[in-house]
């Protein structure tokens, strides 16, 4: 009979468990700790033949972890950087894409201009401020007219849909006067813009879609708020 088993003290067994705080920590924690060991002994190779063998098989452990990532364009190109940054950069292998680097991963993108905060007339919109600038930039002519008389008629378009009431072509043309800084000048001009009518009619097309059920529901209801129900015929003979 083998020896009589012993039972161990709690104190002396809790000295050898290990806490993920006392682990080393996770540079990419999608591919679970086994693969960061994996890494981290192929960077203590000595050889780099025995290096890029471990290497290879490393690269085809990480894709058989993520097969529905496969089709995805360049996926053997993210697989090889990955492996470079779990790394912490100190991999010397041979890859078949360029290496990248500890600086090239961290590079903060430029700064993004913000758009205009506090325009004066919000209902317009930013986009309408793009449009004046470009009719600005572009020569006299035909297209250039054309361009202008549709940004009025947008403009006038925004103002009904924002203000729900009548705005005459003269108000338009003044807010486009004042918006392109003096350089599109329509006060004086005789044209004429959209049909308010028309403009609200295709605004509150898309807002008169559900009035049909809205009706069906208030016929369905008596003087009370409550439904009326039919009689159920069926058992009469």
């Amino acid at each position: 009979m083998g020896e009589k088993y012993i039972k161990e003290k709690a104190s002396d067994v809790v000295h050898f468990l290990e806490y993920n705080a006392e682990r080393p920590h996770l540079i990419i924690p999608e591919y679970g700790r086994h693969l960061q060991k994996l890494i981290d002994q192929a960077t203590l190779i000595s050889t780099k033949e025995e290096r890029n063998k471990a290497a290879q098989y490393i690269i085809q452990v990480m894709g058989s972890l993520n097969p529905h990532l496969r089709d995805v364009p360049d996926f053997q190109h993210k697989l090889w950087d990955q492996i470079f940054i779990m790394s912490d950069f100190k991999l010397d292998v041979d890859s078949p894409y360029p290496i990248p680097t500890k600086e090239m991963i961290h590079l903060k993108p430029e700064r993004l201009p913000y758009p205009q905060k506090n325009p004066k007339y919000r209902f317009y919109g930013n986009n309408i401020k793009y449009m004046i600038d470009v009719a600005n930039s572009w020569e006299e002519g035909e297209m250039k007219n054309a361009l202008v008389k549709v940004i009025a008629n947008h403009m006038k378009k925004s103002y009904l849909s924002w203000n729900k009431d009548t705005v005459t072509d003269a108000v338009i043309f003044e807010h486009l006067y004042e918006l392109s800084e003096g350089k599109l000048n329509l006060l004086q001009s005789t044209e004429e813009l959209l049909n308010t009518t028309d403009l609200m009619r295709t605004n509150k097309k898309m807002s008169n879609k559900n009035m049909p059920q809205q009706n069906n529901n208030k016929q369905n209801k008596n003087k009370n708020g409550k439904k009326n129900f039919q009689k159920n015929n069926n058992n009469q003979k």
